[in-house]
């Protein structure tokens, strides 16, 4: 029944919802050139996503971040859905630093590119980090946080190797990161699977790293500690999962 819903009344609820809020977020991008407004619009098409997908989400520690303040976020990477999970409940205002594919589909690329969204040149090493260099003074100078998905790339595992520029941002820009937990959101909506599925999912907030102390050569260790202290949270999940995957 699940899956059936999602086929027949999620998935195409998704689509509308996506051109109907892309457009709204093109339109308001003349009004508005420092993407306030198209995040509200963005955190409304998530929570249309996640109310049509009929996916329930509990959120932990919320209390540990400053909705004015600018952070690093960085989140595991389950399913696509992590993205409006993301966008509908943390309330600080954040840009993505994404694969560039995602800037090319409709109406979603309109929106990023316009809103503030950073896409990341992964084929271009030097690009790269001249990626991250202008992400770190984006969060000085507009006093935004970055949400960062380090393991590049959604993960079929529990949790890939990190990459280096979440650390790299935040130190660079002497802001505190802030790990994320996504819990379930794979469940809702599997790796290469074309249905979302209705269900429960948790968004873990963990306490933030302060880095004011660091420089550019510690990045290798604050990223081993971030994917340390995500992995510790994603065990026992994946415990307490296991029997009911047979």
């Amino acid at each position: 029944m699940r899956k059936l819903r999602g086929l027949l009344f999620a998935d195409p609820a998704i689509v509308f919802a996506t051109i109907f809020f892309g457009t709204i977020s093109l339109i308001a991008s003349f009004f508005d050139n420092t993407g306030v407004l198209q995040i509200r619009v963005a955190r409304a098409w998530a929570r249309t996503l996640l109310a049509v997908s009929g996916v329930r989400v509990n959120v932990e520690g919320l209390d540990r971040i400053d909705p004015g303040g600018s952070y690093v976020f960085v989140s595991n990477h389950l399913s696509y859905m992590d993205t409006p999970v993301a966008l509908a409940h943390i309330p600080a205002q954040f840009r993505f630093l994404a694969k560039r594919g995602l800037f090319q589909i409709p109406f979603l690329g309109t929106h990023l590119s316009r809103a503030g969204h950073i896409p990341v040149p992964r084929e271009d090493p030097r690009a790269a980090v001249k990626t991250l260099q202008s992400a770190a003074e984006a969060i000085q100078q507009k006093r935004i946080s970055m949400l960062i998905f380090p393991e590049g790339g959604r993960s079929e595992g529990i949790l890939r190797p990190f990459k280096e520029g979440g650390a790299y941002i935040a130190i660079r820009a002497g802001v505190p990161v802030v790990p994320l937990v996504m819990i379930g959101t794979r469940e809702i909506l599997p790796y290469g699977a074309g249905v979302v599925l209705s269900g429960s999912v948790t968004l873990r907030v963990l306490p933030p790293i302060d880095t004011t102390q660091l420089t550019l050569k510690d990045r290798g260790a604050l990223t081993a500690q971030l994917r340390a202290v995500i992995l510790n949270e994603l065990e026992p999940a994946r415990e307490s999962a296991a029997p009911g995957l047979g």
